[in-house]
């Protein structure tokens, strides 16, 4: 699955030791979906070299591709969407100015209007 957004909060990582003895981190962000009623999305990463090497901050604009997984603990369920892919949209571009005015060959250039008088009498 995919998503596109915004990184509204980037959430404090949190690690640990698991059962078999080796480290792990993960860290989950907020993203708010670009649609008429924007929905807010928390996902996570796992592994310590995959934050690092996404180095997700707020205000980013993102496309993440997900799982979604549930599982089950002392009769309550819970559910992770993890994220596997994430890639930076480009920023919106400022629209190009426009050309500066051209005059036609063999035209002289338009003079500006102004009110001043000259010495010309007509």
């Amino acid at each position: 699955m995919e998503v596109s957004g915004k990184i509204i909060i980037v959430l404090p990582a949190q690690g640990g030791i698991s059962k078999s003895g080796s480290e792990w981190k993960k860290q989950e962000y907020i993203l708010e979906t670009r649609e008429q009623y924007p929905k807010k999305i928390c996902f996570q990463l796992f592994g310590s070299d995959r934050i690092e090497q996404a180095a997700i901050q707020a205000g980013e604009e993102l496309t993440v591709s997900f799982d979604i997984d549930s599982r089950e603990y002392q009769g309550r369920w819970f559910t992770n969407i993890n994220a596997w892919k994430i890639e930076r949209n480009a920023p919106p571009q400022a629209s190009p100015t426009p050309p500066a005015a051209v005059s036609a060959p063999g035209l002289p250039p338009e003079a500006p209007l102004s009110n001043e008088k000259d010495d010309l009498p007509f």
